[in-house]
Order: C-alpha cells, then sequence, then structure tokens
C-alpha cells in the first residue's frame, strides 16, 4: 500500500484487552515505525491520561510517547475551548482525567448543588454513573444545560468479557431530556480531523485501524481515510454483518497489519 504515508491505530481491543498486549501487537507496531510511517493512537478511553496510558503501552514494551497519543478527553477540552469558552461543566466520568481536559472549569455537583451548569460532559462508565448521578446530569439537560458526550460507545471488551459502555446511558439522557448530544470522540469527523492534523497527512494517505466497525473503521472511511477492521477487541460476526457499510480492508489482528502495508 504505497499510497498510506501514516497509520492511525485504536488502542483498547486492537494492541491491548484490559491493557495486556494482544499477540503480535508490540512486534507489529515495531515493524511499522521501522517503515517510518507516523502513527497516532486514537482512543476513546475515558479513564487515564494520555501520560498514564504512554506509560502503560511503553512498559509493555510498545514503542510510544504521550506525543503519540490523542484522547477522547484532550479532544473534548479543545472542543469546548472553541465552542463554549468559559463554561461551567459537570463531569460524568469514571477514571482521573483532569490532565487531559486542561483548561475546562468542572464544577462540584455535591458542594453547588443548586447552581444549574452550562455544559453536561459524559465521559466514561464505570460505578460513578449511579442512579443519583444521571438523574442529576438530568435535571441539569432539563434546566437547559448542554450534552457533551466524550464518545457513544455501547460496550466494550476486557478480560472479563463486554463491559457496558457509557453510550447507553447517553442513549437514555438524550430520550429523557429530548436533548442530543454533541460527540466529541469518535466517530466524530473532528477526532479524525484532529488525528490527520497530528501526523501531518491527508485523508487519502491514512489508514485507520480499530475493532469498532461504525466508530472507528467506518467513520474513518466517511472522512477519506482507508479502513482496516480487525478481528480482536470487541469485533463481534453479527456487528460486521449489520453494519451501515464494508470495511476496507479486514484482519484477523493488528499482527497482521505490515503484511497488509507490504
Amino acid at each position: 500500500m504505497d499510497s498510506v504515508r501514516a497509520v492511525l491505530i485504536d488502542i483498547d481491543g486492537v494492541l491491548t484487552v484490559s491493557w495486556q498486549p494482544l499477540p503480535g501487537a508490540v512486534e507489529a507496531l515495531r515493524e511499522i515505525r521501522d517503515l517510518g510511517l507516523p502513527i497516532a493512537l486514537l482512543t476513546n478511553t475515558t479513564s487515564r491520561t494520555r501520560a498514564s496510558i504512554a506509560e502503560t503501552l511503553s512498559a509493555s514494551g510498545f514503542p510510544v510517547a504521550a506525543k503519540d497519543i490523542l484522547t477522547a478527553p484532550a479532544v473534548t477540552a479543545a472542543y469546548l475551548a472553541e465552542h463554549c469558552p468559559g463554561a461551567r461543566c459537570s463531569l460524568l466520568n469514571s477514571g482521573d482525567i483532569g490532565d487531559d481536559l486542561f483548561g475546562v472549569s468542572v464544577v462540584d455537583d455535591d458542594a453547588d448543588a443548586d447552581a444549574v451548569p452550562d455544559v453536561v460532559i459524559v465521559g466514561g462508565a464505570g460505578p460513578e454513573f449511579d442512579y443519583a448521578a444521571l438523574n442529576r446530569a438530568f435535571g441539569h439537560l432539563q434546566q437547559g444545560a448542554r450534552l457533551v458526550a466524550m464518545h457513544r460507545n455501547l460496550y466494550w471488551r476486557t478480560d472479563q468479557g463486554l463491559q457496558l459502555d457509557s453510550g447507553a446511558f447517553v442513549l437514555g439522557l438524550e430520550k429523557a431530556a429530548r436533548t442530543e448530544a454533541e460527540v466529541t470522540g469518535k466517530p466524530s469527523p473532528a477526532f479524525f480531523e484532529a488525528a490527520l492534523a497530528h501526523v501531518g497527512v491527508g485523508a487519502d494517505q491514512a489508514l485507520m485501524v480499530g475493532d469498532d466497525i461504525e466508530s472507528d473503521v467506518l467513520a474513518a472511511q466517511r472522512a477519506g481515510i482507508t479502513g482496516v477492521l480487525v478481528r480482536t477487541g470487541k469485533y463481534l460476526p453479527e456487528t460486521h454483518r449489520d453494519a451501515s457499510g464494508e470495511p476496507d480492508h479486514v484482519l484477523d489482528s493488528f499482527a497482521d497489519l505490515p503484511t497488509l502495508l507490504g
């Protein structure tokens, strides 16, 4: 594939599951580096910062640094700075992502229960998504707050199997509050635009590898990027069969990518 000048890669389900490397993934990424191709790791992960992700991946042997990683929280911070400067935000998320939300004013709902935030930000799901927290977010939306979702993922795969993610809660909040979320992570076109700018190539020179056929692969293809679906992570034959389109390429795993690149 002589036209490929950069590779965009999802992390969870493609390189790792529960942050443990998938077979052949480390070696494959090293081969891609040896080809001299710029890379960007695109992740909707909302439980860790870029620095934390880079530390974990490099400890497992992946040749990556924080500068190679684009997270949904970091893209969300840039989106809010452009579209809602100075907004007071209520954050519903599992994990500490404060460093990647640089410049975002997050209010303490418990300390200032009577104040209505300008924006409700929904990140990744976890124990924090209990009835009280979701009902509080619903209340803010009823009073006019905007809903910003870092992603729409319904589930992801861990070493314990598929786990429910925040996309299911976003759908519920949208229906209940009669609003529509502004999505900042994948499959948002803005996320892919940021990734292309990061690696410095046009859409027709980039390739995106993911395990989510809709959010990773077909969304990238709609942006003009070559899409590669891998049969690892959250991949399910039925979601592939029922998808809204067909990937440009399908591989058994990320370990097969260097062969595709030729």
